[in-house]
């Protein structure tokens, strides 16, 4: 039979392994927390890049426009002086031909009159199946030749379960 002081250890011991359990379980709520808040800080410096990127792409297109008439006037130079290159104290001018660029629109069609000079073999490609190696082994328990095993580690991680919450969804957009 137990006395008073047995019952009264196990009581205490219960208890202090339920404020235990307690701790752990606030510690996963503030985690948890921490979470969220982290998702909103990077929610929120997206938008402010987005707004960012808006402004510079407006900045940018004005003066790319003003480049683009600029290009469009030193062209007509260079083609009126009826030369290849002029040299100016900032840059060179340039007319160049572009080289000619072939481009196969039936392969099939192509395929059939092309002779071995117009034509690259590329031997298969061989690659080594990391999956079906880990199955060989697992079942023959034999490790190939050049093959290093490194087993896993076992790693400490928590699972947070989702609370859906549109209220939070409506703050952050607020």
């Amino acid at each position: 039979m137990k006395n008073f002081l047995d019952e009264l250890l196990e009581e205490v011991e219960s208890k202090e392994k339920s404020e235990q359990l307690a701790y752990y379980d606030l510690a996963l709520k503030e985690i948890s927390a921490l979470q969220t808040e982290i998702s909103s800080i990077f929610s929120q410096s997206d938008r402010e890049v987005e707004i960012i990127k808006s402004w510079a792409l407006t900045k940018a297109s004005t003066l790319q426009e003003r480049v683009d008439f600029l290009t469009l006037k030193l062209e007509s130079f260079i083609r009126s002086e009826g030369k290849k290159t002029i040299e100016l104290p900032r840059g060179t001018l340039k007319l160049r031909k572009s080289p000619d660029r072939a481009e196969i629109t039936n392969l099939s069609l192509f395929l059939e009159s092309a002779t071995s000079e117009l034509l690259t073999v590329i031997p298969e490609q061989v690659k080594p199946d990391l999956i079906k190696i880990k199955a060989f082994i697992k079942l023959s328990g034999r490790i190939p030749r050049g093959v290093t095993i490194t087993e896993g580690k076992e790693e400490f991680t928590y699972k947070l379960t989702k609370e859906v919450s549109d209220d939070t969804e409506n703050q952050i957009r607020a």
